[in-house]
Formats: structure tokens, C-alpha cells, sequence
């Protein structure tokens, strides 16, 4: 291609920013510019959008007919290239590091995906899907980046229901965005402002004002319902006015509630150019919109599948718990996660979160052989991080028993004795060798150079455990404290207690040991409440996890639902479905639901194999002895259960679990096919 045709086409770039390649082209013409330069600029434009579309990361999944207009970033853009270089000095990365090289594909891909800045009206729907603590909120903030250099020009983000996230993700965008370019850019809230009716409309959308409006707002009915009145007078001025409404995540709040969504709804019909993009990690809710219903806020334009960060430092569900193999899998290939996790016994549950809601009032926790492990470990790896002077400055424990926070406040007294006592006793040899066994014991089956970091001996530990306890800080992060992890002013190290406010998109820094007890009853809430993943640069041998047996298997069984979901995008994918012409499965299970009922109107239940077949036990234990001691085996336990549930110590899920496990075992059926045909049997939901 000769340099005036690259020239010529990099003319033909800045028309586009004007306009639609169709007017683009219209414009070449009333330059004079010869038909068979023209074609081989509209050919090289038809070669870059081709590759844009057909990136292997990040899958999509499109409407038919739907333009690439977008074909990345250029050499006049202002914000993208002011975005890379904050990343570059935050993170250490290179303009060639991989994780750069991924956010800058997949967010391209996204930009081309939303429609032109230039068309005279447009509503456009469209589902990110990512993992937890992936990188969303970056990601979204380099879509929003680029958008703004090619036009776009109010930016509205629905940042969750919760003031921490919401000024958590302000932050995240000032600094990224505002800062580095700050006379580019208004603001309509502030991180300790959530949107008030203010100044005029016309002093932010008037022809006058030529910067880009940031507006990050909770999903908060009477938040909403203010910006939504002040959008409406400002009726006159939107007419001209591309907008992009960043929904994070998307699956809480949004769909089927009878306020947020409505005021969603209505804040986007007051906008004549909108592109309403959602992103979570917990799709659930958001791919069982109906897809024929008028105006709601189902993905119809396109769903992308963000890939998982891998080799980047990133713990993610599968990571940490495994999952069960995949119809044409070999069990035997299927990573079995890493051994962070340690089990928390059944019966220390009580001990650590009242049972029923009577017992809230006077409810104190106990610091059981469990939690002071937890807890102990915590300090001492605190105490490593700080030898090594690596990663994250910051160190996080979460205690999570309780969405209650009369239960959360209970915490505080044990936790600092607790504190204080350890303290007290760092010069008794019997407890330096409790420490020291803990320390070796959890260095050995977590080896540092596994992960490619350097081991720490416990006399290191040890010189740095006094300064770990004196700084550390017990917090009640909850709805009703005046309490909040506070990462801006220097390195914190801090034992979080809490419940919904430390969950969705809220990212604990530095977070290495969790002690999870928490009831939970959907998949989404689940996945949600897991803080832990992410990404752990520089410690990524150090976090753990305690919680119950229970639980673990179910993380084991939402990460296997997970990769079915996605696998079944990506294949639709490769089978040119589109958002309207599609149905993700979802597996189910005995004791969690998928989402909330009310999300789940429109689902459909079969109950059939993911492979379309019916499923049958082909394989049988033939050994005498081991059925033999397999029937009677339950007769050890079962009165015990009975007992149990005499006395009122057992809850009526524990107890149905352990009538199944009787069932099944007094079949004869080996541990390992109970957990297949448990997976078998759930019904396979398709919305």
C-alpha cells in the first residue's frame, strides 16, 4: 500500500470521528479523490474492522448486521494514551506488557461494538462478562477512555447499591481519567458527593462547553430518580449528546426490581443517543431477561466473554476450588485448584454466627481453634509481606459470618483481646513454637517457589510479628458504623469485619486470609461475596481461605457452572448465534438457587444431560467387603444425626444432606460417583 493511500486513509480515520463511514466516504468524494484510491481505502478500513471482529480474545457474541465502525486508538486521541501512561507508572507495566496488550484488544473490541457517536439517534444494549476482581472496573474505564476520544459525551456509571463501592470507583476514574486530563473533563459528583441537582444543564451540555461529563452515581431509587429529572430538563441539550451509562455490576439491582429498573430505563429514554453497557461476573440474572420484552435492559446488541487474566498473578474460583470436568473432559485433566483452602468444622459455625434470628440480641462469638488459626496466620504473613517489600502495601483479613451487624460489632471486643494477648505472649516459648509450626506447616504445603516468590523464614517472621500487631486495626465495616477501610492514607493493615458492604466490586487491598461462614442461598450472592479473588502479585503463595466443607463444595460446583456458560458463548459464538437467537445453560443445584426468584420468571427448566443424552451408571463396585462395610456404615452415624436433631443442634440443611449421603451410600455408590451423579441428576436450566 503506497504512503498516499495511508495517508489518504488516515484522513478518511478523522472523517470518521464526523461521521458514519458511508458519509466518510461521501467526503472523500467532494475532495476529488480518485474512485480507485477511495476503494482501496474503503478496503483497508473493511481489513481493520474484519480484525477487529475477529479477535480470539475477548469472544463475542453480536447481533446480525451490527457495523464496526471502530477500528482503535489514534495518534491525536488525548485520554486512552493519558489512561496507559497512569497505568504504566501505577502498575510497572511496559506498552508491551500482556496485560496491557489484553486490555487494550478487548477494550477496542467493545468500543467498535457501541454505535457510532455520530448517528443521529441510537439505544444500544450490551453485557460485559467477567470474572470477580478481574480488572472490570479497568476495563470499563478504558472503554470510557476511548469512547471519549471519538465523541462521545456524557458518561454515567451505576456504581452499586453501597457508598464504599460507589466512592471506591469514583476514585478509580478520577484518577485514570479526570486527572490526567483534567480540563477535558466535568464532574457532576465527587467522592464524597453522590449526584444533587445542581448547576444548569446548560453550563455541562451547552454547545459552549466542550468537555465530557463523569457522573457516578449509586443505584439508589431517590439518587436516580434526582438524575433522571435533572437529564429531563436538560431536554433540549441531549438532542446531540452521546452518552455511555456504565452499569457495574449489573446483575444486582437492575433486574426485576420494581424501582431501579424503571428509573434505569427512564434515565436512558431521556437520552437520544445511549449506549447502555453492562458489567458483572454474575450474569445470571442479566441473561434471563426476557428478550421480548419492550425497552428492558436484556443484552440484544452483544454479549462479550472477557478472558481470565491467566499468568498474571489471578486467583479466580476455578483457581481456588477446582471444578467437576466438563461433558468430553478427562476428570483426570481438570485442575483440582490450589491447597489454600482450610475447613472450618460444622460445629464451629454456631460458635461464630448465631443460628437463628432470636439469638442475634447478646450473641457472642467465640475465638475457636479455627478463627485464632486464621487469625494467627494473618499476622504472620503480614509480617512475611513486609520482609519481602513486594506487591500491594497493604494487608487485609476478612471475617464474614453474618449479614447482621448487631453479630458484626459482637466481633470487636474478642478480635482485640485476642490481639492483645498474642502480643503479650510473644516472649513464651510455647507459643513461639505454636507460631512456628503454623508457619512451616503452611510454607510447606503452599511452597513459595511454586509461585515464583522467594521463602520466608520464621526467624524473619518473627522479628516483624511485634510492629505487624501494634498497627493492626480491627474494623466493623458495616451498613451502620461510622468505620471504614480506609486504603488512601498509607499502608493499612486492618481484620475487616463485615457483610454487604464488603461485597460486590469492592476490592479489599491486600487481602490474604478470609474466614467464611456466611449463609448464602443463590449462585450470583455466592460468588459475590467472595473477596478473595483476584489478583495477588507478590504474595500469590500466602492467601488462604477458611470455611466450611459445605461450602466449598459448593464453590466447587458454581466454578464448574461457570465454565459451562462461558463455554456455551464462546460457542455460540463460533456457531454465529446472536443475543436474540441464544440460551446459556445453567446448571443447577439441590441447595442453591441460580438467582433470585423474581430475576428467574423467565427461565426454563430440563432436566436432561448437558450432552442431550440420558444419563445412566454404567460402572459398579464389585468388591464384597467395600459394599458390605459401605451398607452398614451409616448405622454408625445415624443415630448420632438423630440425636442431634433431637436436641435441636442440626440444622434442617444439614440434616437433608446427610439423609442424602444415607441414601446414597446405603446404594453402594463410591464418593466419586455420588459427586457426578449429584451433578447429573441437577436440572440443566435453560433461559
Amino acid at each position: 500500500m503506497s504512503d498516499e493511500v495511508e495517508r489518504m486513509y488516515e484522513v478518511f480515520r478523522d472523517l470518521l470521528d464526523t461521521g458514519t463511514p458511508e458519509e466518510a466516504v461521501k467526503k472523500l468524494e467532494i475532495l476529488r479523490i480518485d474512485q480507485d484510491t477511495i476503494q482501496k481505502i474503503i478496503d483497508m478500513h473493511e481489513q481493520r474492522t474484519i480484525r477487529i471482529r475477529e479477535l480470539e480474545e475477548p469472544r463475542s457474541v453480536v447481533l446480525d448486521n451490527r457495523d464496526t465502525w471502530y477500528t482503535g486508538p489514534r495518534p491525536h486521541d488525548k485520554c486512552w494514551p493519558a489512561m496507559v501512561e497512569r497505568l504504566c507508572q501505577d502498575n510497572g507495566w511496559t506498552p508491551d506488557s500482556p496485560s496491557l496488550v489484553s486490555l487494550d484488544s478487548s477494550s477496542t473490541r467493545i468500543v467498535s461494538l457501541l454505535s457510532h457517536p455520530r448517528e443521529k439517534q441510537f439505544s444500544t444494549r450490551g453485557l460485559v462478562v467477567g470474572y470477580v476482581q478481574s480488572g472490570k472496573t479497568t476495563n470499563f474505564t478504558a472503554v470510557m477512555s476511548k469512547a471519549a476520544d471519538r465523541g462521545y459525551k456524557l458518561f454515567i456509571v451505576l456504581s452499586g447499591i453501597h457508598n464504599g463501592l460507589r466512592r471506591q470507583t469514583q476514585a478509580r476514574l478520577v484518577k485514570q481519567l479526570v486527572q490526567a486530563n483534567p480540563t477535558k473533563w466535568s464532574q457532576l459528583t465527587g467522592l464524597d458527593k453522590d449526584f444533587t441537582p445542581g448547576d444548569n444543564a446548560a453550563a455541562y451540555f451547552g454547545k459552549s462547553n466542550r468537555t465530557h461529563v463523569l457522573c457516578v452515581v449509586k443505584k439508589n431509587a431517590t439518587v436516580l430518580r434526582k438524575l433522571s429529572e435533572w437529564l429531563g430538563s436538560a431536554s433540549e441539550y441531549l438532542q446531540d449528546c452521546p452518552a455511555l451509562v456504565i452499569d457495574d455490576e449489573a446483575d444486582q439491582a437492575t433486574v426485576a426490581t420494581k424501582s431501579i429498573n424503571p428509573l434505569i430505563r427512564e434515565i436512558l429514554d431521556r437520552l437520544p443517543k445511549s449506549a447502555y453497557v453492562g458489567y458483572t461476573a454474575s450474569p445470571f440474572a442479566n441473561l434471563l431477561i426476557d428478550p421480548s420484552a419492550d425497552n428492558d435492559l436484556y443484552p440484544e446488541h452483544f454479549i462479550v466473554n472477557l478472558p481470565s487474566p491467566k499468568g498474571q498473578g489471578y486467583f479466580g474460583t476455578e483457581v481456588l476450588f477446582g471444578r467437576y470436568a466438563l461433558d468430553g473432559e478427562d476428570p483426570a485433566e481438570v485442575d483440582d485448584g490450589y491447597d489454600m483452602i482450610r475447613e472450618v468444622p460444622e460445629d464451629d459455625v454456631e460458635r461464630v454466627r448465631p443460628l437463628k434470628r432470636a439469638d442475634v440480641e447478646g450473641f457472642s462469638p467465640d475465638i475457636t481453634d479455627t478463627l485464632q488459626e486464621a487469625l494467627r496466620y494473618f499476622w504472620l504473613c503480614t509480617a512475611a509481606r513486609r520482609t519481602r517489600g513486594t506487591g500491594n502495601p497493604h494487608n487485609t483479613m476478612l471475617i464474614h459470618t453474618s449479614v447482621n451487624t448487631t453479630v458484626h460489632n459482637s466481633f470487636r471486643v474478642p478480635l482485640e483481646l485476642e490481639r492483645r494477648r498474642l502480643a503479650a505472649s510473644l516472649d513464651d516459648s510455647a507459643v513461639i513454637d505454636e507460631l512456628r509450626e503454623l508457619w512451616v506447616n503452611e510454607s510447606r504445603r503452599v511452597p513459595a517457589a511454586a509461585f515464583g516468590e522467594i521463602a520466608v523464614e520464621f526467624s524473619d517472621v518473627l522479628a516483624e510479628l511485634p510492629g505487624v500487631l501494634d498497627d493492626c486495626r480491627i474494623i466493623m465495616d458495616n451498613s451502620s458504623s461510622e468505620d471504614r477501610l480506609d486504603y488512601e492514607n498509607g499502608p493499612v493493615v486492618a481484620i475487616a469485619v463485615g457483610g454487604n458492604t464488603l461485597s460486590r466490586g469492592l476490592t479489599l487491598e491486600g487481602l490474604t486470609v478470609s474466614y467464611f461462614v456466611r449463609a448464602v442461598s443463590a449462585y450470583d450472592t455466592l460468588l459475590q461475596m467472595g473477596r478473595w479473588f483476584g489478583f495477588r502479585t507478590g504474595y500469590a503463595d500466602l492467601p488462604r481461605i477458611w470455611m466450611t466443607g459445605e461450602l466449598q463444595d459448593w464453590f466447587r460446583h458454581l466454578a464448574t457452572v461457570e465454565a459451562e456458560m462461558r463455554r456455551d458463548i464462546d460457542v455460540y459464538m463460533t456457531e454465529d448465534k446472536t443475543p436474540m437467537t441464544f440460551a446459556v445453560r445453567l446448571r443447577t443445584h439441590p441447595a442453591l438457587r441460580v438467582t433470585a426468584a423474581a430475576k428467574m420468571k423467565n427461565a426454563v427448566y430440563a432436566a436432561s444431560a448437558f450432552g442431550g443424552q440420558r444419563v445412566q451408571t454404567r460402572y459398579f463396585h464389585t468388591d464384597v467387603e467395600w459394599l458390605l462395610g459401605n451398607k452398614w456404615q451409616p448405622r454408625n452415624w445415624l443415630p448420632r444425626l438423630c440425636e442431634r436433631l433431637r436436641n435441636g443442634n442440626a440444622t434442617p440443611k444439614r440434616a437433608a444432606s446427610c439423609c442424602v449421603t444415607f441414601r446414597m451410600t446405603t446404594y453402594s455408590i463410591s464418593s466419586r460417583l455420588t459427586d457426578s451423579m449429584r451433578s447429573r441428576r441437577s436440572a440443566t436450566l435453560i433461559c
